[in-house]
């Protein structure tokens, strides 16, 4: 059977996105249909977007520890409006980029909804194109609770848009998402309520870090309500409030609902074309992206396993290689570095100090909190924690993280000595950079604990 496209991908994203460019580039003929706009949610609706306004609300810190140096700063103020102009502009910019590189790639981009219809074949627009083999990467989605009044909150598509910053806003949830608009809110000067079932935010994250990641938001100003859960949400006079189950009540000028994201599945006629679904919607691939289905694929958030922007590529790229280049190449889900943009920040490579011990057995934990040097004159009591965890049996540093400035960038770094398996004694005889926060970790000499 003679085929429109070797390769047609659903879903213009940046794993859809490279994982087309790189199939055309083996020599593929290849297609690609958006029903937005070209870039997906890391360049939209997430991760960019997201991390330009960290950067704009920051400098509200940096301006006011200016002083401790000697700077005279008078009357700043942030102009929200044009920081999130500031900020579409970027994406509009980007977006461009995304779509001359399919085109510079030779990649036919198909607008509108994709659904598969048949064996091979995908509808778009009221046009049935057919295709060899099929890409779902159509990402995911922003989860709202199902409570009353839900309709009067914001997701986190919205409130990357919000024109005019609220005075006032409760945040429900506690994961990355949640924290970073927290840290967002806060640092613009908003009153922030985070509200959470658990006890500290981040689930999942390493215990040490993730409470202390929350006592410094709360030191800036970021007030905590764990253990609950939003009832209601009803309109009143002076703009929302927000009811919790326990009966107490928060009155603010936005609810935002960071309560998790789901594949993007519906409507895609799946399910008929014999793709196994999880109960959360999300695709079931193997270890070669390969669906239940023949010649039908999936990468990336829609799969639900690390829902990050690179893995997402690195799937694309190796499915590419499998398919076109005669190169079989799985992506290894092991180990990967990660970071929530939150203020401060915090990344992490490797395990945390309690899935080391689940795993691992005995384990060494080094640990080092400090002031870091920039705050000995601006005054700040803000403190930075590092941490090492080491597999006492053979010293090998199988998780490595950090709260404070610069987190994510150091510990992209790591992430190689800790994906290479290097012993706590490769870290020892690695000589500091002096006077920086990153040698810390390889100063630390002593464990802190050993479990």
């Amino acid at each position: 059977m003679a085929f429109d496209y070797d390769l047609f991908t659903i879903g213009a994203g940046s794993g859809g996105v490279a994982a087309s460019r790189r199939a055309a580039a083996h020599g593929a003929r290849v297609a690609i249909a958006e029903d937005r706009r070209i870039g997906g949610t890391c360049v939209l609706r997430g991760c960019v977007p997201k991390k330009l306004l960290v950067y704009g609300t920051h400098f509200a810190e940096e301006l006011e520890d200016a002083r401790g140096y000697g700077w005279t700063v008078e009357r700043a103020r942030l102009d929200w409006g044009a920081l999130v102009a500031a900020k579409d502009r970027e994406t509009d910019r980007l977006h461009g980029i995304y779509a001359k590189l399919l085109a510079g790639s030779g990649v036919a981009v198909h607008e509108g909804r994709a659904r598969i219809v048949a064996a091979n074949t995908v509808e778009v627009a009221g046009r049935r194109v057919t295709a060899r083999h099929i890409l779902v990467a159509t990402g995911g989605r922003p989860e709202r609770l199902a409570i009353p009044g839900a309709e009067l909150a914001i997701d986190s598509d919205q409130a990357l848009d919000l024109r005019e910053l609220p005075r006032r806003v409760a945040i429900l949830g506690g994961g990355y998402i949640a924290v970073e608009f927290a840290g967002i809110f806060r640092a613009a000067g908003a009153e922030v309520t985070q509200v959470i079932r658990a006890d500290r935010v981040l689930r999942g994250f390493d215990d040490e870090c993730r409470a202390h990641l929350q006592a410094e938001m709360a030191r800036k100003g970021v007030r905590f309500l764990a253990g609950a859960e939003a009832a209601r949400i009803e309109r009143v006079a002076g703009g929302l409030r927000l009811e919790l189950r326990d009966g107490s009540a928060l009155e603010v000028d936005e609810v935002m609902m960071a309560t998790g994201r789901r594949p993007n599945t519906a409507g895609l006629g799946l399910e008929e074309a014999g793709v196994t679904l999880n109960k959360a919607g999300a695709i079931a691939v193997d270890e070669w992206q390969a669906t239940t289905a023949p010649g039908i694929h999936a990468i990336g958030d829609v799969t639900d396993r690390i829902n990050l922007t690179p893995v997402a590529i690195a799937e694309g790229r190796g499915l590419a290689a499998t398919l076109f280049d005669g190169n079989p190449t799985r992506m290894d889900h092991s180990c990967v570095a990660s970071a929530v943009f939150s203020q401060p920040p915090l990344g992490t490579v490797g395990l945390s100090e309690e899935a080391a011990a689940a795993q691992c057995g005995a384990v060494d934990v080094y640990t080092a909190l400090f002031r870091p040097m920039k705050h000995a004159l601006s005054g700040r009591e803000e403190r930075t924690l590092m941490k090492l965890v080491v597999e006492r049996a053979s010293q090998v540093v199988v998780g490595a993280h950090m709260v404070g400035a610069d987190a994510p960038e150091i510990i992209q770094a790591l992430a190689i000595a800790v994906k290479a398996r290097l012993t706590k004694r490769d870290f020892d005889r690695t000589v500091a950079v002096h006077p920086t926060a990153a040698e810390e970790f390889v100063l630390m000499r002593e464990p802190t604990r050993r479990t």
